[in-house]
């Protein structure tokens, strides 16, 4: 299996930086044209949290295997703020920085899998999962 690979996220560029690092895997793992932009899209949101509201963070792409089946892994990490309100958070439309709330309910829809674990002042954590059809 190959390495992760991780992009450190301090700028709006670090943003583009782990798009691109998203969608050059999932090419590489064989997912589809769409498939790539869905995973470069959730990338993009999830790393654009990063930078909105912890400031800094990493995010790492990797390949995984599930018996027979092959996908790429997400984890998104960061030691910011934590998120205060996971449900209200994945609500469609919700946003804390007037955006149009589409970072994590889009992200969460264009994933396979997506798992928040937060703490107050310690920072957040998402894995995100897409598998190969």
């Amino acid at each position: 299996m190959a390495q992760a690979k991780a992009a450190v996220i301090r700028s709006d560029l670090d943003i583009v930086i782990a798009r691109t690092l998203a969608r050059d895997t999932a090419r590489s793992l064989g997912f589809g044209p769409i498939d790539q932009a869905r995973i470069a899209t959730a990338v993009s949101e999830l790393a654009r949290n990063i930078f909105l509201y912890a400031g800094s963070g990493s995010v790492t792409v990797r390949e995984i295997e599930r018996g027979l089946r092959r996908g790429i892994e997400i984890v998104c990490e960061d030691q910011g703020p934590g998120i205060p309100d996971i449900e209200l958070s994945l609500q469609d439309g919700y946003s804390t920085s007037r955006g149009m709330g589409m970072g994590l309910p889009g992200a969460r829809r264009l994933m396979d899998e997506f798992d928040i674990q937060t703490q107050a002042g310690v920072g957040t954590t998402i894995t995100c999962r897409k598998w190969r059809s």
